[in-house]
């Protein structure tokens, strides 16, 4: 089997990122099925394996095609931006934050030439990307303003449990106004790509409401009749297999996940789709990127601070999102053959 090539970012180094990729890169399963490239600073990554107390070693490179892939060394595209002597674990610095951008961004440009599979991400700080000046709510944003991405979404991908998402990153009461029939056709069109490059031919989709009861007919809202049914329509018009119209939001994921009718579920709002795959795998979820002319995964979680330089922070999240790029990679590449 090919073994994709996977730009790992160390995220920000004041959290347990560095850590994290140390404690993957241990697990020969991984090492087994991809290529693992540490894209951020050496001498950070060099102290992670210290602090962890994971056998290897670090092998900083300038370019990817010195990277040698064995077992005794981790090979990190060495960035060196960040001072050990000022770095101080679980608190918010300009210049982690700084580290943690330039690494995503090189990851991105790496992808963007065709020089690794996909990108793995690890944490990052919101307002140590602000503090550094870098006003981005988080990754997605970047993502999409350097790839010139017009439409993203974020799925979170739990074993056999998938969400997709109108919209993320914003209030309730905004989330409640991006509720539209382009927006909800858009998700639900890029939802079922995704899940064919996951080897699902034929995807079941499911769409959940916005109301209780998904509008109870236009009782509790009219979202439901006037933006997302019309969606619903379109995209079966076009072939997709998408149940006839929008399920309740209280039981839709209960039928993914115990019943197994859908093969993912769009959820109209961040927490709507959030609570229930974090209720149900709150260490194994991975966020998968739509959209995107390149292959992004990451793990669903922040940067661990209260775990920072400690060791003990769970690498079972990156682990899985190693997995799913793992498997994206390889229906990309049997796509194009």
């Amino acid at each position: 089997m090919y073994k994709p090539l996977l730009a790992v970012t160390m995220g920000d180094p004041s959290g347990a990122g560095p850590e994290i990729a140390t404690m993957a890169w241990a697990d020969a399963n991984l090492r087994a099925i991809a290529r693992l490239l540490v894209v951020g600073d050496a001498d950070c990554m060099a102290h992670a394996f210290q602090i962890t107390g994971v056998p290897g070693r670090v092998r900083a490179i300038r370019r990817v095609g010195d990277a040698r892939f064995d077992d005794e060394h981790l090979d990190v595209l060495d960035l060196d931006n960040v001072d050990l002597d000022r770095l101080e674990f679980g608190r918010v610095q300009a210049m982690a934050g700084q580290a943690a951008y330039e690494a995503v961004i090189k990851a991105i440009d790496l992808a963007m030439a065709g020089e690794v599979d996909a990108i793995v991400t690890l944490g990052i700080n919101k307002e140590a990307l602000h503090l550094a000046g870098h006003p981005y709510d988080g990754h997605t944003e970047i993502l999409a303003e350097r790839t010139g991405a017009k439409g993203v979404t974020m799925m979170l991908v739990a074993g056999d449990f998938r969400v997709t998402h109108v919209s993320t990153h914003c209030s309730l009461r905004e989330a409640i106004e991006r509720v539209k029939k382009e927006r909800v056709l858009q998700v639900i069109r890029l939802t079922h790509q995704a899940l064919q490059q996951m080897g699902i031919e034929q995807p079941r989709i499911a769409v959940a409401g916005l109301n209780p009861h998904a509008g109870e007919g236009g009782i509790f809202g009219e979202e439901e009749t006037r933006e997302i049914a019309p969606a619903i329509a379109q995209a079966r018009a076009e072939g997709l297999n998408v149940y006839p119209s929008p399920m309740a939001p209280d039981t839709v994921f209960y039928r993914m996940a115990a019943k197994k009718e859908f093969d993912a579920v769009v959820a109209m709002y961040h927490d709507q789709g959030h609570i229930p795959t974090k209720v149900l795998a709150f260490a194994e979820g991975v966020n998968v990127t739509q959209g995107l002319p390149i292959i992004r995964t990451s793990v669903d979680h922040g940067t661990v601070f209260g775990k920072a330089g400690k060791g003990t922070a769970d690498p079972t999240s990156l682990k899985r999102a190693i997995e799913v790029a793992v498997s994206l990679a390889r229906g990309k590449r049997k796509a194009a053959e």
